[in-house]
């Protein structure tokens, strides 16, 4: 019998997707599978429930949400036998996105019935993981704008944008990686573990969750009208035409910000205050199994 346990985030997709547990346990032959079904109530819920699961040893553990609530749920099963299971209801969706999961639940729940699977990459900064990809600078302020907006849209994503790119002031940084120092002051600082950061927009369109490299991206200051360009080229993924934008592949990343006391980040589209100056960011190969299509 195969035991799999679903982590429903109620309010995902401003909470229109109606996953409930007499739903899901319709969807399985109750001679073949055991199913257990718990909802997140706040943010980092879904952590304290995966860990209390993992204990119980099941074969799949579900996410049921967006990138946030599958970064939560993932981040207790790394470095387990334990397979990753994703249906995606958020509003983003990146990672199943790259991992050709749809939205639709039907179609999702059928994928991971079929229980195919392989091993994926994950990053690391600090002590968080990170799935799809983090990032500072812009990056982080717009997600914290986002956050407060209360509206989980692309237009609200946009909006956050455009005053982000007027507010942000970069700081003086210095990153160490392929055995390189450099000093610079990033507009953004984006490192990426996949080919998508939500709403089918992507800053590393060939990045690959099974290459064992983390793809980074380095911005540095901009003009006004540079902005305006490197706005559009992301809304048309077009990333690589714009020249300013240095690509490089990387293991590991130390990242010092001496202007700062703590650093606001963004892991996996979700706002993070960071209670240091210093990132340490790394690469887990093969951290995570996933249920794939």
């Amino acid at each position: 019998m195969t035991y799999i346990h679903f982590i429903v985030n109620p309010i995902s997709g401003s909470g229109k997707h109606n996953i409930s547990t007499p739903f899901l346990k319709s969807c399985f032959d109750e001679l073949n599978y055991r199913i257990e079904v718990d909802f997140s109530k706040h943010k980092k819920h879904a952590i304290a429930l995966t860990k209390k699961i993992v204990e119980n040893n099941p074969d799949y553990v579900v996410a049921c949400g967006g990138d946030g609530t599958i970064n939560e749920v993932a981040s207790c099963l790394v470095g387990t036998t334990i397979k990753l299971g994703i249906i995606p209801v958020g509003s983003g969706n990146g990672l199943a996105s790259n991992l050709n999961i749809p939205r639709d639940v039907k179609t999702a729940i059928q994928i991971i019935k079929a229980g195919k699977h392989m091993a994926m990459d994950v990053g690391k900064v600090n002590n968080h993981y990170f799935f799809s990809n983090m990032g500072i600078g812009i990056d982080s302020m717009i997600i914290k704008k986002y956050e407060q907006s209360g509206n989980r849209t692309l237009l609200a994503y946009i909006k956050a944008s455009l005053l982000s790119s007027l507010e942000f002031k970069p700081k003086e940084s210095v990153l160490s990686y392929n055995n390189k120092i450099i000093h610079t002051k990033p507009f953004m600082l984006f490192v990426s573990n996949s080919n998508e950061m939500g709403y089918n927009m992507s800053l590393t369109p060939t990045a690959s969750l099974t290459d064992g490299w983390l793809d980074l991206v380095v911005i540095p200051q901009l003009s006004f009208w540079n902005k305006i360009a490197l706005g559009i080229s992301v809304l048309r993924n077009k990333i690589q035409n714009f020249k300013k934008a240095e690509h490089h592949l990387i293991k590991d990343l130390i990242v010092k910000v001496p202007e700062s006391i703590f650093l606001d980040a963004q892991i996996d589209g979700e706002s993070y205050n960071l209670k240091t100056n210093v990132l340490t960011i790394s690469l887990v190969e093969n951290g995570l199994t996933v249920l794939v299509s």
